[in-house]
């Protein structure tokens, strides 16, 4: 089984690394409280397809090692950095979804754009969804913090109680069946209670709007239009007008979890982005293939 360590403290992180060696190469940052599977649908088809897929997990989700810290943005953003290190990858497509996208900017922000090519950022919720100097529309601190406690004292009830507008499962064409539903909340309840609610307090206090015009590399950004997670004018919409080279893509009807309602677009849509642009060194896409 694959692992890398942080290089901030040591921790073991686990990662998948899926298809060809000398494919375009996606590297895949998940979701709060959600390891590498919830990229199924779109790693698997991908890599059949001929790009090299890595998902890293991150630390106290999935099966990578529990840590009582760590959970601060940069440190999150390094460990990210450090799987690229390890598997010297290069001319990457590195997609985030939801607090996913906040570490692939940091990340970039923090380390540089040597290794990355381009990035795709699905249902961020960056630059932020709480009330800051960077977001004044946000939601009220209070009422997150309000928000938290219910979390805490049952997140089996509270992550089977979200599912419906995750999903925006009433809304046409995002049907997800009541056992998927059930397997992504196991998932969810995979993640450590100390990694659900470090990573929690780091959405809290998302603020990164002024990172944006630094990311000189073509963005897709993809949303959905009734995100309730994650609304697209406090989040997609934003990074999109504020990066230099951003291309917006609203889905009708997607709400947070796109990567299961809308699969098939969203696959297309990244199998697209990998395969555009020309790599800024002259190495063809996969160069560092050799280091996997």
């Amino acid at each position: 089984m694959p692992y890398c360590e942080s290089p901030v403290d040591g921790t073991r992180l686990h990662y998948v690394d899926h298809g060809p060696g000398d494919g375009p190469v996606a590297v895949f940052v998940s979701s709060a409280y959600m390891g590498h599977e919830m990229w199924e649908y779109q790693m698997l088809p991908l890599a059949e397809s001929g790009h090299r897929c890595v998902a890293l997990d991150r630390r106290g989700h999935g099966r990578s090692d529990d840590a009582w810290s760590g959970y601060d943005l940069d440190t999150l953003a390094d460990d990210v950095h450090g799987l690229l290190d390890h598997l010297d990858l290069r001319e990457v497509t590195l997609v985030g979804h939801s607090v996913g996208t906040a570490e692939v900017i940091r990340c970039l922000t923090r380390h540089g754009l040597d290794r990355v090519a381009r990035v795709a950022l699905v249902a961020g919720v960056s630059p932020g969804v709480v009330r800051s100097p960077g977001t004044p529309d946000g939601w009220d601190p209070e009422a997150v913090r309000a928000d938290d406690e219910v979390f805490r004292r049952d997140r089996a009830a509270y992550f089977t109680a979200l599912a419906d507008d995750f999903f925006a499962a009433h809304l046409p064409g995002n049907e997800v069946s009541a056992p998927y539903v059930r397997y992504m909340v196991d998932r969810c309840l995979s993640a450590t209670p100390r990694a659900a609610n470090g990573v929690r307090a780091t959405v809290a206090a998302l603020d990164i709007a002024d990172e944006l015009p630094a990311l000189d590399l073509p963005v897709l950004v993809v949303h959905g239009t009734d995100d309730t997670s994650a609304p697209s004018a406090l989040t997609g919409e934003r990074v999109a007008r504020l990066v230099p080279d951003g291309t917006l893509k609203l889905y009708e009807n997607g709400g947070h979890g796109l990567f299961a309602t809308h699969a098939a677009r969203l696959t297309a849509d990244l199998r697209e982005f990998l395969g555009a642009g020309t790599a800024r060194t002259g190495e063809p896409a996969g160069a560092g293939a050799a280091g996997r």
